[in-house]
């Protein structure tokens, strides 16, 4: 038996073993120590076990080198692309980054249509459906959470990700990017007429006679304003402090929105009952409304992955944790707004409350201008979290697809133009709470509702009639008949204003 024939064993030990940085650093300081462990096979055991042990007890520099995901594969060129895009170019975020990130992303527009929807579902199906949300919602957030990393410390930034990791490279692509995108592009679409009506409805309350109507064209453009200049910030953490005034803003004018409402009184002759006349007026008006509380209650699933992509994670704290404890705390704060906001909102008023409960409430009327401003500053916090991965999305084409130089140019002029298409949009079809049903159903809620959980039965494969494959079943169900039927409502709402509306009047 020769030198190779004998010793191949305790070669192979030593090469797999070196595969790992702290190996290699220790086995190749000290050559005679190399060779003395090639001649001794028991000693080479010995010292990989306590080689192996020392390591894990290291704390690496950067916390991603916890884990084995092998950023030398990459090139120069590629690490410098990655870190000028918005996702995951910074991970330094805390616990309470990704609770403002949370309540910004899903306190909007849709708080403010709740008693709206109430007036059309009535007392039961209105509340069932609002705690029901509440619960699902909650729960695909946990399991997108718990998803973002595998145990082997792969990290999966962006929602997309995730379903290539779960249905293939081309058709996780896309079945998730599209319904992203419409969900992101849908919301900021929103939000720029919902930010508009607000600054007009400040200006019709606070504009002394004689007082000049203006269009709400003008305010959508004086909203877009604001966003033209923060869509320069780069990426999450740097938009933590809009953010941060954005969810405090979110808490106060829902405060205002049920406040108000009680120091006004149940107003006389209040009524309880569905307010159309016809049978599918009724039914119409009552898809509608699913698809109101499904954009109430969803969003933060589609910025979910992005958001914790920006926190640090190792081995003894993963990222899961404090995003987790981030989601729980907005989640309180969601309850605490949205059932005081909807259940109060419908027993004051009734059938007889307005899409937006702020136009309803018209004294007194500083306060109510207040609550507007309130509504806009958070709006524009919210746009900019939706905004960030769509950015992502179109800078990562520019760069990697297009070759085009990353720049502060390219990112100046990929931004202005994404805001500047939002607020065309907006001026041409400012239809707020049919366009509420009908993104609610139509995107948001299969990427809130139904496709976390598919993904967690494509990836965790419970048990069958198991209480976890149980559960994701029925949040699957319900999230199609949302997807069904939300968009019908929504649609015809749409059509019913657009017979008597004129662009640009």
């Amino acid at each position: 038996m020769n030198f190779l024939e004998k010793y191949n064993p305790c070669i192979e030990h030593v090469l797999l073993a070196s595969h790992s940085w702290f190996l290699k650093e220790a086995l190749f300081r000290d050559y005679s120590q190399f060779v003395f462990l090639l001649l001794n096979p028991a000693e080479l055991r010995k010292f990989i076990a306590e080689a192996t042990n020392q390591m894990d007890a290291v704390v690496p520099v950067n916390e991603d080198d916890f884990y084995f995901k092998d950023e030398d594969d990459r090139s120069a060129e590629q690490m410098a692309i990655d870190d000028w895009l918005p996702i995951p170019s910074v991970r330094s975020a805390k616990w309470w980054f990704s609770a403002v990130h949370s309540i910004t992303a899903v306190i909007g527009a849709g708080v403010l249509g709740l008693p709206y929807a109430m007036s059309h579902l009535g007392w039961g199906p209105g509340i069932t459906l609002l705690v029901l949300s509440w619960i699902i919602t909650l729960y695909s957030l946990w399991q997108m959470v718990e998803m973002h990393e595998t145990d082997s410390g792969k990290r999966f930034d962006r929602y997309h990700e995730l379903g290539q990791e779960a249905f293939g490279e081309k058709l996780g692509l896309w079945l998730v990017i599209p319904m992203q995108l419409v969900v992101q592009v849908g919301v900021d679409i929103v939000y720029m007429v919902t930010g508009g009506q607000s600054l007009k409805k400040v200006h019709e309350l606070l504009c002394r006679d004689p007082c000049k109507s203006i269009k709400l064209s003008y305010f959508i453009m004086i909203f877009a304003s604001a966003n033209f200049a923060l869509s320069q910030l780069p990426n999450f953490n740097s938009i933590s402090g809009v953010s941060l005034a954005a969810a405090i803003m979110s808490i106060c004018y829902s405060a205002i929105a049920w406040g108000a409402s009680i120091h006004k009184g149940v107003q006389p002759n209040v009524q309880y009952g569905y307010k159309s006349h016809t049978t599918a007026g009724t039914i119409f008006n009552f898809f509608n409304s699913l698809g109101t509380i499904a954009f109430a209650y969803s969003g933060t699933q589609n910025v979910v992955m992005e958001i914790q992509a920006s926190m640090p994670s190792t081995r003894e704290k993963p990222s899961k944790v404090p995003m987790w404890r981030g989601i729980i705390a907005a989640y309180v704060v969601v309850a605490l707004c949205y059932f005081p906001v909807g259940l109060i909102g419908y027993r004051i008023f009734g059938n007889s409350v307005d899409e937006n409960i702020l136009i309803t409430l018209k004294k007194p009327k500083w306060l109510i201008a207040a609550a507007n401003m309130f509504v806009v500053v958070h709006l524009i916090g919210s746009y900019q979290v939706y905004a960030i991965p769509v950015y992502d999305f179109i800078e990562t084409g520019l760069v990697k697809k297009l070759k085009f130089r990353q720049s502060w140019c390219l990112r100046f002029v990929s931004r202005n133009t994404y805001v500047a298409f939002t607020m065309f949009m907006a001026i041409t079809f400012p239809f707020f709470n049919g366009l509420l049903g009908f993104f609610g159903g139509f995107a948001l809620a299969p990427t809130t509702y139904y496709l976390p959980c598919i993904i967690w039965l494509v990836l965790k494969k419970p048990r069958k009639f198991s209480p976890s494959w149980l559960a994701n079943w029925l949040c699957v169900m319900f999230g199609v008949v949302l997807t069904i039927v939300g968009p019908m409502g929504g649609l015809r709402q749409i059509i019913v204003k657009a017979k008597t509306y004129k662009f640009y009047d």
